[in-house]
């Protein structure tokens, strides 16, 4: 008896203890390929597949469309996020508290994309775009709690780089497998289905999760549970001003990114400037300079972020450099320009994503709870998905047009980024 209480009591320390075995290639690049089939089955909808929906099913108001789908999508995910990531927590399984989560999100997302692709109709693009999100959420949800799970405060910058590049990557490899691959907007989804599922089972079979033995596990009652959702910002003040930072910041970037197609396609006239090639080449280009520019941005900005033990810093610099961005934009739309302010935002977004992931990872009030935790950290990063349509819809049809979209863009931004000064324990 006392030995296997032992040997549950280590479980125990192992599954919720700080982690301090340093992780290896095989955790690094397993786990970025897994996020990057995951942002590819978020952003090549989001990007291409609904948006040349929206032009088939609405074509006289597409804008507003695809806004709809995409913020009621949004929605869902705001709620499933944390709870996908509270119900992992108490997961207990031979496989881990977060295994079940990936796994079973891709293969659920992958049915819902594939059914995605044979809707006729807004009700059923809309229906089956929720169910994805929630799919897609519960493997997110697991995903990020595998950060402060398994890797030591002294690598999550670099390992937040890795991860933080799969963002802008999926946008990449979404693209090129609906544009090049892709033949019709079904088969793109198809593709992509299976693309996710692909990049899925090298981490889950590679990487090892530590079970969390059912006698830590606390025992059932629905009104702490829905308690545990309300993180107070008087008890854990540098948890809220963290979430408040990454809101602002993701609200920005999605304001200024929902329409990159549309403003290829009416604020640029990229097809009258370039006959032959397609608004969708041009966002493809784009979306490589920007990723060229992430890649250098997160692997820089995390090192150096690592090897000085500071975060904010950081955090302010890639949100003035974003910010710049930004502002490039509103200037009279043109293709070089539009080429550089990508490189620029990359840089800036790239340096963002790697840094205040591990920023957020040294905020979060208790190891039982990472997963619920950064559900709600990533509720900072889908709200603005519901919010950014509405503005960007308002701004670009009756507030100013492109222009006064990316002022919106760069005044957010910019706050989004100061507001990461309030944050006392974390340098």
């Amino acid at each position: 008896m006392d030995s296997a209480r032992a040997v549950d009591d280590h479980a125990a320390s192992a599954a919720l203890a700080e982690p301090v075995v340093p992780v290896r290639a095989r955790f690094y690049g397993s786990m970025a390929l897994s996020n990057l089939g995951l942002w590819t089955a978020f952003f090549a909808p989001i990007q291409i597949l609904l948006a040349q929906q929206m032009e088939v099913l609405a074509p006289g108001d597409k804008e507003s469309a695809l806004g709809w789908v995409t913020g009621i999508g949004a929605l869902v995910s705001l709620f499933s996020n944390p709870l996908f990531g509270a119900w992992s927590d108490r997961t207990v399984s031979r496989f881990g508290r977060r295994h079940p989560w990936n796994l079973g999100g891709a293969l659920v997302g992958a049915v819902a994309l594939v059914m995605l692709g044979r809707q006729s109709t807004l009700v059923g693009v809309t229906c089956w775009w929720c169910v994805a999100q929630l799919a897609l959420n519960a493997m997110l949800a697991a995903l990020t709690a595998e950060v402060p799970d398994q890797v030591p405060v002294a690598q999550r910058a670099v390992c937040s780089a890795w991860v933080g590049v799969t963002q802008p990557l999926g946008v990449v490899v979404g693209a090129l497998l609906v544009t090049t691959f892709g033949h019709g907007i079904a088969q793109g989804y198809g593709l992509v289905a299976v693309a996710l599922v692909a990049c899925t089972l090298p981490f889950v079979l590679l990487v090892r999760n530590t079970p969390l033995p059912r006698s830590e596990r606390p025992p059932w009652d629905s009104g702490a549970f829905l308690r545990g959702f309300w993180i107070s910002p008087r008890l854990h003040p540098d948890f809220a001003w963290a979430w408040a930072t990454r809101f602002l910041i993701n609200l920005g970037n999605a304001i200024g990114t929902l329409y990159m197609l549309y403003f290829l396609r009416d604020g640029l006239h990229y097809e009258r400037l370039f006959p032959g090639k397609t608004s969708e080449d041009g966002l493809l280009i784009v979306v490589a300079i920007y990723t060229a520019g992430v890649l250098v941005g997160a692997f820089g900005g995390g090192m150096l972020s690592d090897r000085s033990g500071r975060r904010k810093a950081h955090v302010i610099a890639s949100s003035v450099v974003m910010t710049i961005a930004a502002v490039m934009l509103m200037l009279p739309p043109n293709w070089p320009l539009l080429m550089a302010a990508a490189t620029v935002l990359g840089l800036g977004y790239g340096a963002y994503a790697a840094v205040d992931q591990a920023l957020i990872t040294q905020v979060l009030p208790q190891a039982a709870d990472r997963g619920k935790d950064l559900g709600i950290i990533n509720i900072a990063n889908s709200a603005p998905q519901v919010v950014a349509p509405a503005i960007a819809a308002i701004l670009v049809t009756r507030g100013g047009g492109y222009a006064v979209l990316y002022l919106a863009t760069a005044v957010v931004t910019w706050l989004g980024g100061m507001l990461v000064r309030k944050i006392r324990s974390v340098q």
